[in-house]
């Protein structure tokens, strides 16, 4: 089986213009009900958005939600696990830490307007609310060019189009159970909006190793040993490995809180722990105005396997 994108789930670059991402955790009380409200949700999640898209076919809805290491433990014990589905692993640095936070369902939604994110997250809550509480509900934004809320470009690295599924989803020699699949990090960072603004945009430039506005990017003799875009990079054996990133700003601005929510699809979650271990060991510079106060890893399930938890199969 080789991998379809029409299988899988919307674990591609599509910031959207309003987000809304959810972090659940299950009520844990009754296994046998939990189970078959998610074998519900994962029956009806799909026909709510392509019905959405029929409503607003101009709203480009899209969609991605999965399950966290205990929740899949815990609701499909007797099933066969994702290779790499595990609670994530605080990773300590000399100067930060990138915490490791809980959560049991993940959901990510995005499209051009709150209104039909809003409705989505309404139909999906009404038949997850009565099992979950809510760990985490962040919403988003499109901020102005598609830029990071720090002012700079985002995602210019990323696979673009179809190229990205060679990234995100799982192939057979992977994980043949779970052909299509994906798995997505989550981190949400709260920034220090003052003392980034009172950097000279010069220093910012090589504290991320680009230009602000021409995007281009800086000489390495520009760059900061411990720019954003040095650390951060995953070259094991020589070779780059990409991932599919997206960082959506998030603010509530009378009460001084701005950050970011990054969102990671892979198909190798190895490659994104790689990419934070570089981070966090080597002290980007970006950490000393962003703190994280989230992490957590998920599997996102091909439409398949979410019929064979509709289905009982697991």
């Amino acid at each position: 089986m080789t991998v379809d994108i029409k299988k899988a789930q919307d674990v591609y670059k599509d910031a959207g213009e309003s987000v809304i991402f959810t972090t659940l955790m299950l009520n844990h009380k009754d296994q046998k009900t939990e189970k078959a409200a998610i074998a519900e949700f994962s029956d009806l999640s799909n026909s709510i958005i392509n019905s959405m898209r029929i409503r607003d076919p101009e709203a480009q809805a899209h969609i991605a939600w999965g399950f966290g290491s205990d929740a899949w433990d815990y609701l499909f014990s007797d099933a066969p696990k994702p290779k790499e589905l595990s609670t994530f692993k605080e990773i300590k640095g000399p100067k930060y830490t990138a915490v490791s936070t809980p959560g049991d369902l993940f959901i990510h939604v995005r499209a051009k307007t709150m209104a039909v994110c809003y409705e989505l997250m309404d139909q999906f809550m009404g038949i997850l609310r009565p099992i979950t509480s809510v760990e985490d509900e962040t919403h988003g934004f499109r901020y102005m060019e598609g830029r990071s809320i720090v002012g700079f470009i985002d995602g210019t690295e990323n696979p673009a189009g179809v190229e990205s599924m060679d990234y995100t989803l799982i192939d057979e020699n992977q994980d043949p159970e779970f052909v299509n699949g994906s798995y997505a990090f989550s981190q949400k960072y709260i920034h220090n909006m003052d003392a980034w603004k009172a950097l000279k945009t010069e220093d910012q430039e090589k504290a991320i190793g680009r230009h602000k506005f021409s995007d281009r990017e800086l000489t390495d003799d520009e760059k900061l040993k411990n720019s954003h875009n040095v650390v951060s990079k995953d070259m094991k054996d020589g070779i780059e490995h990409k991932i599919v990133r997206m960082n959506v700003p998030f603010s509530d601005p009378a009460k001084d809180i701005t950050g970011t929510y990054f969102i990671a699809y892979t198909k190798d979650f190895a490659i994104t722990n790689r990419m934070l271990e570089g981070m966090f060991t080597k002290s980007d510079r970006l950490l000393d105005f962003s703190t994280p106060i989230s992490g957590t890893l998920f599997f996102i399930p091909s439409k398949t396997t979410l019929d064979k938890i509709a289905e009982g199969e697991y």
